[in-house]
Formats: structure tokens, sequence, C-alpha cells
């Protein structure tokens, strides 16, 4: 089975994720972190990165994410094509990832932007993570060292929280850490017994 588990940035999806996974027969793959990594290894989107957005995408072999964000997050056609680029490829790696692990009783997939690209269509349950936008602010603004006009930039990228919760099937609000893993404990067994 394989649960897709979002949330606006800063919501602390990567938080809960990582607390499902401490439950047994639990795999998590952190969308963010792979398409990260398949920027720099995979020779495909590298040369369809350097074609749209020039050879200063990539600094020192590896990629110029400063330049990068600094292009699409006020681009929303180039944010456009750059999901076009990446997330095929990052699907494919997917499936591979599922294929591996599908003696688990279910698979995380974490993704930021799980129904902004369509990844929802594939998910068997839907997880939303939501907290406070001002919250939100304050801990990527703090993880990140990004001034608040850059995360609302990135907030104003993304689906409303009001809008995925419309489509999720479990919503964690992610504000007390002692709750989420109560409710988390709750959410386990149902999707254990399914």
């Amino acid at each position: 089975m394989l649960v897709g588990l979002t949330g606006g940035i800063g919501s602390g999806k990567s938080t809960v994720a990582k607390m499902l996974a401490e439950f047994d027969d639990v795999v998590v793959y952190f969308a963010d972190e792979e398409a990260k990594s398949l920027m720099n290894t995979s020779q495909e989107i590298r040369t369809q990165l350097i074609a749209e957005f020039t050879d200063e995408v990539y600094k020192d072999g590896l990629l110029n994410r400063p330049f990068l964000a600094g292009i699409v997050f006020r681009n929303e056609k180039k944010l456009k094509k750059l999901n076009t680029i990446v997330h095929p490829i990052v699907h494919k790696h997917l499936q591979d990832f599922i294929k591996t692990h599908e003696n688990k009783d279910y698979i995380l997939y974490e993704n930021a932007i799980l129904f902004e690209n369509g990844s929802n269509r594939f998910c068997d349950k839907i997880i939303t993570v939501t907290a406070p936008e001002m919250l939100r602010i304050q801990r990527v603004i703090e993880r990140d060292n990004s001034t608040f006009e850059e995360v609302k930039n990135r907030i104003n990228n993304q689906w409303s929280e009001e809008k995925k919760v419309l489509q999720s099937n479990y919503v964690i609000h992610n504000v007390d850490l002692t709750v989420v893993k109560a409710v988390l404990g709750k959410i386990h067994n149902k999707l254990t017994k399914s």
C-alpha cells in the first residue's frame, strides 16, 4: 500500500514521516531528498536543466540550488518546466523503490507537492500535515535561513492547506508533538488493518 504524506512548507511533514518510520514494516520515500539527489546524479536531468536554465544551474559539478530557486519561485512557467523535467524521473525511481519494498505494511511517500504534481493519483491513502501559517513561516526561516518574502513565495506556489485537507483521508495538525504522536499511532493502526 502506498500512503501519500503531504503538507505545505514548514508544516512538519518530514518530522511526521520520521515518526511513522519508527513503526515496524514501514518505509519512507522522501520525494524532495530523492529529487535533489537525482538532480545531481541523473545525466538526463542535468542535460535538460542546463538546456532550460543555462550551465549556471550547476556549480562545481553540483546543482546550484540558490540560482535555480531564484528563478523558479518567481516564475510559475519556469517552475512548471522544472517539474516536467524532474518529476517523471523521480516517479520512475519511486516505482523501483515500491517494487523493492512491496513486502512492507505500507510505503510512506512524503511529497510536498503531492497534489500539485498529480502524484496523489498513485496513493491508496493520503495524510496531510497542517500548522498555522505564521508557525510554518517561522520554522522555515529558522531552518533555511530564508527571508519572510522567500517563504511566502514558496507558500504561494503550493496548494492551500484547505484544498489539500478536502482530498485527504487523514489530517494531522502539527503544533504539539505529543498530540501528533498519539494521532499517528491511531492512523498507523487503521492503515495496517486496511
